[in-house]
């Protein structure tokens, strides 16, 4: 995904192009699991804003409500503990991305698969 000057150059390169053509020439596309692409305009957009110097707001910010994330969280009626879409985001984290669980007294630790492996060697 192009960002900064990288991406203000492709745009104005493209010229006329449609804002899909724009959204995919600039990167700004990941695909979904049956192989088709989403083109992801918000991103883009975000990207093209700050490469011309307009900052959205300050901090870490959730998604929609624009609050600061809390970084807490509780066990939901079904026994379920959600970690949010901005969290993840804020990780880099995709969809199919796989974690060890380790479990200590009173707290869960969440290790990427294979992180397990390289901190023993």
């Amino acid at each position: 995904m192009l960002t900064g000057a990288d991406l203000l150059a492709k745009v104005k390169d493209l010229g006329d192009a449609s804002k899909s053509d724009l959204v995919r020439a600039c990167g700004y596309v990941s695909h979904k699991k049956d192989g088709s692409e989403r083109l992801n305009f918000t991103a883009f957009y975000e990207a093209l804003l700050n490469a011309k110097g307009v900052e959205l707001g300050g901090g870490v910010r959730s998604g929609k409500g624009g609050r600061k994330l809390s970084f807490s969280t509780r066990v939901q009626f079904n026994g379920n503990l959600m970690v949010g879409k901005a969290y993840t985001a804020q990780l880099g984290l995709q969809p199919g991305d796989e974690f060890e669980i380790k479990l200590g007294r009173k707290q869960i630790q969440l290790l990427p698969l294979g992180a397990a492996e390289e901190d023993d060697e």
